[in-house]
């Protein structure tokens, strides 16, 4: 089966209509089939992705169009949907539209219009396609939501991303406290078929169990004392996108059977409200905490943890991916720099060493606070061991005359081989780094770390 294939499904329990609609359309699509009602419709769905379906709304079965219109969806949100009645209110429309529908026409149908629709809903899907390839590359580039790493430990990373993101699967990150977890969070919204819609987060161990339940779920004006007006909460300020529950370990017992409602049901209550409304968003938590730990001291239900816990992802400590610090380090530096609007600066090898070996507890928001320190506090383009927080390693300055660890005499002749590869190749770096057997970018990093521009 051609995957790439644009498939049509025509759904109407009139022969005339149904039959009329696929010749006619026959030229438009790649594939043209037909369901004679909802449940035809849903048993082709399940054996094929169509990336247009046209329904009636009044079909001779148990549910309406529009009801089948929302199951296809659930299903295959990629899926543009035209619906066509020839009872057409705009009540009628205005409820197919608000339910995901493509487009709304009446009959007496318009074939030309149908084609044109048509073709809007398959120039729609290549756009969608386009796109979603573009953010594939990025991501196979380590370049998505300022993930930096090309360690084993962070392509790892990247990869489960890329293979998760475009799922609805529901996605629990877990990583010590400044790892870069959010990061990971707008990354699977980023590459999903929901990066077109709200990007929602909410850190529930900031959040006062008081307060948690209206953040959540909004409230109805009256609701409680001052509730002045009605309010969304997150899960409806994130329908159609994502909404990523951060530190979801620290909610209380009661907060946990809420959430596991929502998650279960896909929908919820406004606080002093009595609408049930559905729950479109996409679900990623995050914690720094050992769960199955606190599922053995009972303060974490287990159910719960199997609801949030559908694909899960370990972002790795700093320190499991030093070689990872130099190309943050560099990273940080040039943002830092631009931002506070300082002259371009560097660290010298020795101090490079010294960022690179530390312990990092914090983890990257810690190396990243570090950065910026050092470029509001210093003035030299070039920063030594003794300019750095005195935390981190040696802050007396080492011996010129001799190296004083095997690190810095690598380093020592790496510059210099550099150094003489430049001068031989007349500074082109594209035949230097041939000449050196790395990449281009490779050899303009160490450039950079040696001050060799």
């Amino acid at each position: 089966m051609n995957t790439d294939a644009f498939r049509l499904l025509v759904v109407d329990d009139e022969p005339n209509i149904r039959s009329g609609l696929a010749k006619g359309l026959a030229g438009e699509a790649d594939v043209v089939e037909t369901a004679v009602d909802a449940e035809d419709a849903l048993q082709k769905t399940e054996q094929a992705n169509y990336q247009l379906v046209i329904a009636d709304v009044r079909l001779n079965s148990q549910m309406t169009g529009i009801e089948l219109l929302k199951k296809i969806l659930v299903k295959q949100p990629q899926t543009a949907v035209i619906m066509i009645t020839a009872h057409g209110t705009v009540a009628m429309a205005v409820e197919a539209m608000h339910a995901g529908a493509f487009d709304f026409i009446s009959k007496p149908l318009d074939l030309n219009l149908i084609r044109q629709q048509v073709r809007k809903a398959r120039q729609y899907h290549r756009l969608r396609v386009e796109n979603q390839q573009l953010r594939n590359r990025l991501a196979e580039a380590g370049e998505v939501s300022g993930i930096i790493g090309g360690s084993a430990a962070m392509q790892s990373v990247l990869q489960q991303i890329r293979q998760v993101a475009a799922t609805e699967a529901t996605v629990m990150i877990q990583g010590e406290s400044g790892t870069g977890k959010e990061l990971v969070a707008h990354a699977l919204h980023d590459l999903s078929d929901r990066s077109g819609g709200p990007f929602v987060a909410v850190n529930l161990g900031a959040m006062p169990e008081s307060l948690l339940e209206s953040e959540l779920f909004g409230h109805e004006k009256g609701a409680f004392s001052g509730a002045t007006r009605q309010k969304p909460g997150c899960f409806e300020q994130a329908c159609g996108g994502t909404l990523f529950l951060d530190e979801v370990t620290e909610m209380s017992a009661k907060s946990q059977v809420d959430l596991l409602r929502v998650l279960e049901s896909r929908r919820f209550t406004r606080v002093g409200g009595e609408q049930s409304l559905q729950a479109d968003a996409r679900i990623v938590s995050a914690t720094n905490r050992n769960i199955k730990d606190l599922i053995a001291e009972g303060t974490f239900r287990e159910d719960l943890f199997y609801r949030l816990n559908v694909v899960p992802i370990q972002v790795p400590a700093l320190r499991a991916r030093r070689e990872d610090i130099p190309l943050l380090v560099e990273h940080f530096l040039e943002h830092f720099c631009q931002r506070h609007k300082r002259a371009i600066k560097r660290l010298a090898p020795e101090a490079m060493q010294t960022i690179s070996a530390a312990a990092w507890p914090g983890n990257v928001r810690e190396l990243r606070n570090v950065i910026e320190r050092i470029v509001v506090t210093h003035d030299d383009n070039v920063i030594n061991n003794i300019e750095l927080p005195s935390e981190l390693g040696p802050s007396q300055p080492s011996n010129r005359g001799l190296p004083h660890s095997l690190a810095e005499a690598v380093e020592g002749c790496e510059r210099e081989t550099i150094q003489m590869a430049l001068q031989a190749c007349e500074m082109h770096r594209e035949r230097t780094a041939k000449a050196l057997g790395v990449s281009v970018r490779t050899l303009h990093y160490k450039m950079g770390r040696y001050g060799l521009h």
